[in-house]
């Protein structure tokens, strides 16, 4: 095969560092790099040439060369001139070509602008870096989708005021602010490392995939477990549920397979080690560990802990629970702002009524969508838990809340009242009007 003779003078070095800087900088294997330079090489040949040209390309990022062969038949009449040279145009760049011989020409980086132009040059650089991109994009979901649910160790790249921006091997991920624990955006400064789960990884029609970090699931907290604690790494511990209010408190009911391993405290560790180092990846959030059973009763009462149960009663129909308590257990049943309910309600997947060992009550929170939540929330605030403890509570502490009025008041008394099938004391309504009054006068 007759090929062209030409001089090389291009920066043969330069031209293999690009090569090398590509395929590191966006984490391309050489096989794929080559494929897409001659697919866009491909491209430029066809635009110049015509579709029905006939070539070869041969990239060697060793040698930095390109070489592209522009093949022609040797005719006597040319009848097709992108596939097709006449013998008198053919011996003008080699003499010894004859009829039905195969005449070359060769294109590589000296002569590359002159032979395609500026134009087809700078549409085909385009194509390469579109190319580059589509398959940085789809490398990045190929790799990372399959490993939802893993937790990775990042490096902050920038706080944002709702996003912190999080580099893994030179990927871009997004921790939002719903999947911080709170306060976390004043922890973390750039280029600390830090840890968090992959939740999602979505595709992104513009730019690269949105992978999506948490600190605040019941996932990255059960991966945590798993890291910091060998049984439950090796299957022996299993996580049969998590209850979470993200860097306050968490309930993790724990269940052992092997009957000599105790599940609670293998989790806690010698003096505690091993809890306190998840206690501390999640700035200081208090985990309740609980042993899982499977009779709900068990685990009702368990789950309410560190309040001591009396008694469960449950309708496992409709999966609600009457826990009966001592009167003094009361507000540790119930927690702050009924935290401790809410958590082991959350747990168990029952509702939970507390009742008080000294007489039927109810729960506060029964009646919050009549209190309105700002109502509700100061309530609490006061240290009332339970209808019985509003209904006996002194009226100007109540009256005096902001959002209360008198018929509010009477309103909501008339409704509990009826809960315990009782009627209402002409004297406290006379006490209500009288402070009432006094609260009208002292506003005028």
């Amino acid at each position: 095969m007759a090929k062209k003779q030409v001089t090389q003078s291009v920066d043969k070095k330069a031209i293999i560092e690009a090569f090398q800087e590509i395929v590191k900088v966006k984490n391309i294997d050489r096989e794929s790099l080559q494929k897409i330079l001659e697919d866009v090489f491909s491209l430029m040949v066809r635009k110049k040439f015509g579709a029905d040209v006939k070539y070869e390309i041969v990239l060697n990022f060793d040698k930095g060369d390109l070489e592209i062969y522009i093949i022609k038949d040797v005719v006597d009449i040319v009848e097709n001139p992108v596939r097709q040279i006449s013998l008198e145009e053919a011996k003008l760049y080699d003499e010894t070509l004859e009829i039905g011989d195969e005449w070359v020409d060769v294109i590589n980086f000296d002569n590359l602008n002159e032979v395609f132009g500026r134009r087809i040059v700078a549409v085909a650089m385009q194509t390469l870096y579109q190319r580059l991109r589509e398959f940085e994009k789809d490398q990045i979901y190929t790799e990372y989708k399959p490993r939802e649910g893993e937790i990775i160790v990042g490096e902050v790249y920038q706080v944002r005021r709702n996003d912190i921006l999080v580099m893994h091997n030179k990927v871009e991920m997004r921790l939002p602010r719903e999947e911080q624990i709170p306060n976390e955006p004043y922890k973390f400064k750039k280029n600390q490392t830090i840890r968090a789960i992959i939740k999602e990884v979505r595709r992104a029609s513009g730019g690269l995939p949105d992978i999506i970090l948490s600190r605040a699931s019941d996932e990255f907290l059960a991966r945590l477990f798993e890291i910091e604690i060998p049984e439950v790494y090796e299957g022996i511990i299993q996580i049969k549920a998590i209850a979470r209010d993200p860097g306050e408190r968490s309930k993790v009911a724990v269940f052992s397979l092997d009957p000599r391993v105790d599940p609670v405290g293998a989790c806690v560790g010698m003096k505690g080690v091993r809890i306190n180092a998840i206690v501390k990846e999640l700035n200081d959030e208090n985990i309740d560990l609980i042993e899982w059973s499977d009779d709900p009763k068990v685990f009702i009462a368990r789950a309410l802990s560190p309040a001591v149960v009396k008694d469960v009663q449950i309708d496992p129909i409709v999966r609600h629970a009457t826990v009966i308590v001592a009167d003094d257990q009361v507000p540790f049943a119930i927690g702050r702002n009924g935290q401790n309910v809410r958590l082991a309600m959350k747990l168990t997947g029952y509702q939970i009524t507390l009742v008080k060992e000294s007489g039927e009550d109810i729960e506060l929170g029964e009646f919050k969508e009549e209190l309105g939540l700002p109502v509700y929330n100061q309530l609490v605030e006061l240290g009332i838990q339970t209808a019985r403890e509003f209904l006996k509570a002194d009226p100007e502490k109540i009256l005096r809340i902001h959002g209360m009025s008198r018929d509010t008041l009477l309103e909501i008394r008339e409704i509990m009242l009826k809960e315990f099938d009782e009627e209402e004391d002409p004297e406290m309504v006379a006490k209500i009007d009288e402070v009432w009054n006094k609260i009208q006068s002292q506003k005028d």
